[in-house]
């Protein structure tokens, strides 16, 4: 059985074909973005022992569910604090504080818990989404202002982490970015049809250290930094993960994907 990591950009379909893997291969554990995950931190807090007894003792009427959402990993606990709903005003807010993504841990902090986390998972027969590039390249880009070339290095060296019998990466390639952004804006919408989805990942990237210092505020240098990341990510593909790695086109992947390769 293999790992098998689902990337691509926003819009390219990674959802439905994880949908299809998941179907597919009915014995494979599904992880999504979200869920507490043996590899992948985002939407979810990354605590120190004491900083998770403050969340408890802050908010005493989620007490259950947060040990719900809970796991212990050596000396730090995770939270998916995103599956917890509820109107507690600001616990999203606080939770979030925590996560290990958007410039919120230096450069070598980050470096080294996803090495660490990568290193020491030695599980097979899973399903992972966005768990092995989205993240870690847009929090490089956008929040650590990490150049290509840094970039490359830190997959280099993640790579060496990794078991690479059982790995392997789905990368659906979205041949036209614009059309497919443009067609996510129409279907993200709230109740009043506003675009909430790219007012947030505009937003997202204006309020960026990269987004600002580049003076990026647009819908076209949205597309322009999803083309650079989509570029990156290939590079990566390429000159990393080699043979370990199928390059699919986003809308057109039925027929071109062998299961039977990844069983």
């Amino acid at each position: 059985m293999k790992n098998i990591f689902i990337e691509g950009l926003q819009g390219a379909g990674k959802s439905t074909l994880l949908q299809t893997l998941t179907q597919k291969f009915p014995a494979y554990h599904t992880y999504r973005e979200g869920d507490l995950c043996p590899v992948e931190l985002a939407w979810c807090s990354y605590m120190t022992g004491e900083q998770y007894q403050i969340a408890l003792a802050k908010y005493p009427g989620l007490d259950e569910e947060i040990r719900k959402w809970t796991c212990k990993e050596e000396d730090h606990y995770i939270v998916a604090y995103t599956r917890i709903l509820t109107d507690y005003e600001g616990f999203h807010k606080y939770m979030e504080e925590f996560e290990i993504y958007n410039g919120r841990r230096g450069l070598e902090e980050l470096e080294r818990i996803i090495f660490h986390r990568f290193h020491k998972f030695e599980g097979s027969g899973n399903l992972f989404e966005c768990a092995f590039l989205q993240n870690i390249v847009e929090d490089m880009i956008l929040f650590h202002q990490a150049s290509d070339e840094e970039i490359i290095d830190f997959y280099q060296k993640l790579f060496t982490q990794v078991n690479k019998k059982s790995f392997v990466l789905l990368y659906l390639d979205s041949e036209n970015v614009e059309s497919n952004i443009r067609t996510i804006m129409e279907e993200r919408v709230d109740e009043q049809g506003n675009p909430m989805w790219y007012q947030m990942m505009l937003n997202y990237l204006k309020e960026s250290p990269y987004g600002k210092n580049h003076g990026y505020e647009s819908f076209a240098h949205l597309i322009k930094h999803l083309e650079h990341r989509q570029q990156l990510e290939k590079r990566i593909i390429s000159e990393v993960l080699k043979d370990n790695a199928i390059v699919l086109p986003s809308k057109n992947w039925e027929g071109r994907l062998h299961f039977e390769d990844l069983a």
